[in-house]
């Protein structure tokens, strides 16, 4: 095999969820086959359903082989987003993939959305060196607290491929902590970073909490106070809450992260009162928000700013794929929440019935909130099972709100590509009164199934009162 076709597998432990709905393969270009094994991951609270995960490290090209255990017959391939340009050829009994850049997709066979094939296929990583002098291995829990802060700052612990078992069943990492998940680990339980500073998780292992009882209502990873924090290259499978809940925090960087969700409220990466957030190559299928930005919420107090989102891939079974500002110090003033910029994004699909909460890209402020400097840029939205596009309204939303937003201002959106479907309900520009309006709105470079439109109408957006500088160009 040449130096620039490189393959890295990783078996699943013992003890972990496996899915057998595949039999599956992989070579690079020259090499042997290799034996994958597949995580189960679940989706859809709606009707919570079996997918199969798998994930490998390559460089150069490789075929991807899916054959299948019991009685099938394929006859019809999607590898989304489209975007990848995935290669796949098939016959009846076997589907070939062929894949020449790092990405993460999902393989839907005959049409199944829903116990379908997601392979996360990365660039070959760095790893650390697990031998090297003060590392700490399979250190994990509260109860190894005091081991790991006897180490030096920035000291690494190195978990293995395994099962590991969290201790009362949320590790608290301590400041100047890097934390490296090597492929094949899995940590059954949840983690938090909480009033501490330069964390780092990385690695490709698994956080998992399908085992714990959903009324612990347990985030997959708690930042709450806390500066300098990254997790990169990690999947959560089952969370019991957020994916990764951000609070009162500045300074984190998500990359390459995985989530599959399938429980009310089991919302991916949502932040209150955050500044200088960074989300890239990263992909979420939730039953609630994939991205939220909020104001003041729990213990958290202040606006939100200067967050970026880039290169993801996006699927909400519940509720929105990108939303921000329906909470804030309502008993005050209210919350600013600016500076917001979502390019490069990838939307499989939204599924939500409730009137309120429609919008693959909401704005909807409530609890006095101002949303303004916000950019959409480069969005790709394939058809949807329900839901609408844009939903740009100052709302008060009784759930949650005991009044309304305040401003919606200075909003682009910029080269959005949208695929029609029956599912898709008109899109809503709208302030909620005179003094709660909405204002300098900008739709620029808006397609329709490959064409440009040329009005609001053809854009499928309708235009309410309270609304001023609303264009399109």
């Amino acid at each position: 095999m040449s130096e620039k076709n490189q393959l890295h597998v990783y078996p699943i432990p013992a003890g972990a969820v496996q899915q057998k709905d595949y039999l599956l393969r992989v070579r690079s270009a020259g090499g042997e086959w290799k034996t994958l094994s597949a995580y189960q991951v679940k989706v859809d609270m709606h009707d919570v359903r079996e997918a199969s995960m798998v994930y490998f490290d390559f460089a150069g090209t490789v075929e991807l082989e899916i054959t299948f255990p019991k009685f099938y017959t394929v006859y019809d391939v999607q590898v989304r987003p489209a975007s990848a340009g995935v290669r796949n050829t098939f016959a009846a009994k076997k589907v070939i993939l062929v894949i020449d850049q790092p990405g993460n997709f999902s393989v839907e066979i005959n049409k199944d959305r829903f116990h379908n094939l997601y392979v996360f296929a990365g660039a070959i990583e760095e790893t650390p060196a697990r031998d090297a002098s003060g590392v700490l291995h399979n250190t994990i829990g509260n109860s190894a607290n005091d081991q790991i802060a006897a180490q030096p700052v920035n000291r690494l612990v190195y978990v293995d491929p395994g099962v590991h078992y969290i201790g009362s069943y949320i590790w608290e990492i301590p400041s100047d902590t890097r934390v490296y998940l090597a492929p094949g680990a899995v940590l059954m339980g949840g983690l938090a970073i909480r009033q501490a500073r330069n964390v780092h998780i990385f690695g490709r292992g698994v956080v998992y909490q399908g085992h714990l009882d959903p009324h612990y209502y347990t985030d997959g990873l708690t930042i709450d106070q806390a500066t300098d924090v990254s997790i990169a290259g990690t999947c959560f499978i089952d969370p019991l809450h957020y994916t990764i809940a951000m609070g009162g925090s500045d300074g984190i960087t998500i990359d390459n992260v995985k989530t599959f969700s399938c429980l009310g409220w089991s919302d991916g990466f949502d932040m209150m009162s955050c500044s200088h957030v960074t989300i890239r190559r990263s992909f979420l299928r939730t039953s609630d928000d994939c991205i939220a930005i909020y104001g003041s919420r729990f213990t958290n107090y202040g606006g939100s700013h200067d967050v970026t989102v880039t290169d993801c891939v996006l699927w909400a079974d519940v509720a929105h794929p990108m939303n921000m500002g329906t909470h804030g110090d309502a008993a005050h003033d209210g919350d600013v929440i600016e500076n917001i910029r979502f390019e490069n994004i990838d939307v499989l699909d939204q599924h939500e019935f409730q009137s309120n909460y429609l919008g693959v890209m909401a704005l909807n402020p409530g609890d006095k909130n101002t949303i303004r400097n916000v950019m959409f840029k480069n969005i790709r939205i394939d058809a949807l099972e329900h839901g609408r596009v844009f939903d740009v309204e100052v709302k008060y939303n009784k759930d949650y709100n005991p009044a309304p937003g305040r401003l919606i201002e200075n909003i682009t959106f910029e080269d959005i590509h949208i695929t029609s479907g029956p599912g898709e309900e008109v899109s809503l520009v709208a302030g909620y009164d005179s003094t709660h309006p909405v204002r300098d709105i900008l739709f620029k470079d808006i397609y329709r199934d490959g064409g440009k439109v040329a009005d609001l109408s053809a854009a499928n957006i309708h235009v309410g009162d309270y609304t001023s500088q609303i264009r399109i160009v």
